[in-house]
């Protein structure tokens, strides 16, 4: 039986699926927070959050990493560590840190602090002749203004350390540019009490699809676990309304796409001790690198892939961080892919009716989660205003997404917000 170390976590479904893995597979965590009522406000109530099962429930501030090894150091001369790991991208840099200093396995720090920053990515991969849009960083509104002539309208605009889509925007001409400038300036603390970097990342807008590989990297080697497609709507921000997995592409785009996330990895230095998330853009020039996440991918992806080839992403993450080969095998779990829908929103106000009744029943159904009446709706921007979630499988081919559109459009139709 190991301990880990659980540095924070997003609350959403990772939060869930990564306490399940640990316990599941023999092993106990200590949870290191900063905020132990940001995880409380998220469990339903009447129940406890699963992060709060740990063995120890440890309040730090996480923020202040000079401050934090020494007491890591201090916990784990206590407690005894095996590994260390957190779901939470605003994390990620924090605990491959931590691994270095305690001697735990896991991806070196400047590895994951240059795939957390997008700008340092994009240097890294451009350097390294790895493919993704023209792009340019800057700071000064005179050198973005100026950049972005370069570059060309339409492009897309990016904080270089914001997760879940937050605040990237298309933008067709310098008044939209301005506007996407001025809303990431009043934006200058994320959600974790963390100060932004005021950069601001321009890329070349790209076309064509968008897919991302799933990857686990164990003692030098990086396994492709499979390849999941993307829907993309909210324009002119970009929202993620749907994945499937596996992606509907023809075997020489899954081969390139695969080929392409793998050179990002090597260049990055991301060949051991993680479980990473590369999305790929599908162009007519050749696929182009977007970003490399080294986790597990969000919004339930890794459930798709559990239900498709039962390989367990939560498990391989628990088992990397631990120094363990992790077990990709696949198995014949009935289904041929797995498909999920989220229901986003187009307006503000107030949710007054979402009837999900009998969609649970429905022949292929995995999961159903809608919010209830009565909640506060902002029309959304991100993927974090998602009114809930349809997942559906397909016992015979890559019928899962049509699946799930169908259903999204039964509840759509009864969808009111006033």
């Amino acid at each position: 039986m190991a301990h880990l170390l659980v540095v924070e976590s997003w609350v959403g479904s990772m939060s869930r699926l990564l306490p399940r893995a640990i316990r599941e597979n023999g092993h106990t965590f200590t949870f290191l927070t900063r905020d132990l009522h940001h995880y409380l406000r998220s469990a339903p109530e009447g129940t406890a959050h699963p992060l709060l099962g740990a063995r120890n429930v440890i309040t730090a501030d996480t923020n202040d990493i000079e401050a934090l090894l020494p007491e890591v150091e201090r916990l784990h001369e206590v407690l005894g560590f095996d590994g260390v790991v957190t779901s939470c991208d605003y994390y990620l840099p924090a605990v491959a840190r931590i691994a270095g200093r305690l001697g735990l396995p896991g991806p070196g720090p400047e590895a994951v602090e240059n795939a957390c920053r997008k700008d340092a990515t994009r240097r890294v991969l451009d350097d390294a002749g790895v493919p993704g849009p023209r792009f340019a960083v800057r700071e000064e509104w005179a050198d973005i203004a100026r950049a972005a002539r370069e570059i060309g309208y339409p492009l897309v605009v990016k904080p270089v350390d914001l997760c879940a889509g937050m605040y990237v925007r298309r933008v067709d001409d310098e008044a939209a540019l301005a506007a996407a400038c001025r809303a990431l300036a009043d934006f200058p603390v994320n959600a974790r009490g963390q100060r932004r970097t005021p950069v601001v990342l321009l890329e070349e807008l790209l076309d064509g699809p968008e897919v991302s590989v799933e990857t686990v990297s164990h003692a030098g080697a990086v396994q492709v676990v499979g390849v999941t497609d993307k829907s993309v709507g909210g324009a002119p921000a970009f929202v993620e309304t749907g994945h499937m997995f596996p992606a509907a592409l023809a075997p020489a785009d899954t081969d390139a796409a695969e080929q392409t996330a793998l050179a990002a990895l090597k260049a990055l230095g991301l060949t051991d001790g993680v479980v990473a998330h590369t999305e790929i853009k599908l162009t007519s020039a050749g696929p182009r690198v977007v970003e490399v996440n080294p986790r597990p991918a969000g919004n339930r992806i890794t459930e798709l892939i559990r239900h498709v080839t039962g390989i367990d992403l939560a498990a391989a993450f628990v088992d990397v961080a631990l120094g363990r080969a992790p077990d990709l095998r696949h198995t014949d779990t009935g289904l041929r892919s797995a498909a999920i829908g989220f229901l986003v929103p187009e307006a503000s106000g107030t949710l007054e009716a979402l009837d999900g009744s009998g969609t649970a029943d429905r022949p292929g159904v995995l999961e159903v989660q809608l919010a209830e009446p009565g909640r506060t709706v902002k029309a959304a921007g991100s993927n974090n205003e998602y009114l809930g979630h349809v997942m559906a499988g397909d016992a015979d081919g890559l019928g899962a997404r049509a699946r799930v559109e169908s259903l999204l459009d039964e509840l759509r139709s009864g969808l009111v917000i006033r």
